[in-house]
């Protein structure tokens, strides 16, 4: 096969383009600047371990069924990690958008990545509320009858019944993590893409 059939190839084209867009270099470097040392840096990676932790012990709890944790000492404890890496996973990613919300980090053409960013915490939070009335217990039953009235007055009540414990489970457990995921993905092959945004300080310098 010449050359000039394998340039034409859509997978050749493809691949020439991904390499374009996210060198190695980039996609996984070897060194960062200095300025990543700062704590306000941590809490994106801290968001990623707790998102990690909420992941791998939710597994566990879906294969074992809605009501496992309620019956068995090491459910209770696989429940228990999971709720408190999602308390983790919230003060992380709550800090970590204050944090560069304050370092107006949309410079630099990274405003899809700040958009991204955004997006990912509020499908984080609608993840977080059907776990919430997912628990199968009188807490879950109060938060879902509390929550119904003014889900209906926006009129999505028919679509997004809070009452529906199979519903809110399906929606907790495939599409809101997946779309999480997803855009978490997202977010950090362009923050690979255009760097870590840096100081005001060092751009100016710069």
């Amino acid at each position: 096969m010449s050359n000039a059939t394998i340039d034409r190839q859509w997978t050749t084209r493809l691949r020439r383009r991904v390499e374009g867009a996210l060198p190695p270099e980039k996609l996984l470097p070897d060194t960062q600047p200095s300025y990543v040392a700062s704590w306000i840096y941590v809490f994106g990676v801290a968001t990623l371990v707790a998102l990690a932790l909420v992941t791998l012990s939710g597994l566990v709890l879906a294969l074992k069924g809605p009501t496992w944790w309620h019956v068995s000492n090491v459910g209770h404890f696989v429940n228990s990690t999971h709720l408190w890496s999602v308390e983790l996973f919230f003060f992380s990613m709550v800090i970590h958008l204050w944090g560069k919300f304050f370092m107006a980090a949309w410079r630099g053409n990274r405003s899809l990545t700040w958009i991204t960013g955004g997006v990912t915490f509020m499908a984080s939070i609608g993840t977080a509320f059907t776990g919430y009335v997912s628990q199968t217990n009188f807490d879950s039953q109060w938060i879902a009858t509390q929550a119904k009235d003014g889900i209906n007055s926006t009129g999505i009540g028919a679509y997004f019944n809070v009452l529906d414990l199979g519903q809110m489970l399906m929606w907790h457990i495939t599409l809101l993590p997946l779309a999480a995921i997803a855009l978490t993905g997202l977010h950090v092959i362009l923050v690979r893409k255009r760097g870590v945004v840096p100081p005001f300080a060092d751009e100016v310098a710069a």
